[in-house]
């Protein structure tokens, strides 16, 4: 097994060992560091390298925020968004987002997109999402960048706010698929039996199950076996499966 990457906070290289890094972050934390505090609350919440308890890590997360500290920001609204150590307040989710990202962050971007397009703690607007998310795919190579074009392709697809273009959509798909996202590789794979190219979109269900949350196999495994494609049909639930059991 590899060791996680060292973390560093200002010029302090910090333990590898999670309970190290989860006591040093703490001290640093409770000196006043913003990144330190985003960091232990992060720990905070999945539990990793000390008792995992999501109040104590929306805590921290506001305690970085209010120093200016665009990701803490962005995690308080995932925990109002989510439930995560506090009552779930779409709306107070919605603030977090759209202010972090007016300041440039692509994450919240996302996650103000999503809001939008759904209409969850915000009058519906795909409008509004579809610009979010194209300035989100817009600010360089990354996963959050990957997921925004994700859900551009969706946009494309389905026709919302813009002519439905299966064509665009399935180059956008593909880019996500590239770019590391889950539900990018499905809905590529998805594309690609539709055209009968089935052993190649099979390869992507696979590669899309090592990345995927147990919810989104079921659900894709599900789809599958109801699929008119016929190797998916045959062959999709096992290799989205056998890509999850490799996680």
């Amino acid at each position: 097994m590899t060791a996680e990457p060292s973390v560093v906070v200002g010029a302090a290289r910090l333990p590898d060992e999670p309970a190290e890094l989860a006591g040093a972050l703490r001290q640093r934390a409770e000196s006043g560091e913003a990144e330190a505090q985003a960091l232990y609350g992060q720990l905070l919440l999945d539990g990793n390298g000390v008792a995992r308890d999501e109040a104590a890590g929306f805590a921290w997360f506001n305690r970085a925020a209010a120093q200016g500290h665009l990701m803490a920001l962005n995690m308080v609204g995932r925990c109002y968004d989510l439930g995560w150590g506090v009552a779930v307040d779409k709306a107070r989710a919605a603030d977090c987002y759209r202010i972090a990202a007016e300041r440039g962050l692509d994450w919240a971007m996302y996650n103000y997109a999503t809001l939008l397009a759904l209409g969850h703690g915000v009058a519906e607007d795909k409008a509004a999402a579809l610009a979010w998310f194209e300035k989100a795919a817009k600010l360089g190579p990354s996963l959050i960048g990957a997921k925004a074009i994700n859900f551009v392709g969706s946009f494309h697809e389905d026709g919302w706010v813009v002519a439905r273009n299966l064509a665009k959509a399935a180059r956008l798909y593909e880019r996500a698929a590239e770019g590391g996202d889950f539900r990018g590789m499905f809905n590529h794979a998805r594309m690609l039996g539709a055209k009968g190219r089935g052993e190649e979109a099979l390869r992507w269900i696979e590669r899309a199950g090592e990345r995927a949350t147990p919810a989104f196999v079921a659900k894709a495994a599900a789809f599958l076996d109801a699929s008119p494609v016929p190797a998916f049909r045959a062959r999709g639930r096992a290799a989205i499966e056998r890509g999850a059991g490799r996680c």
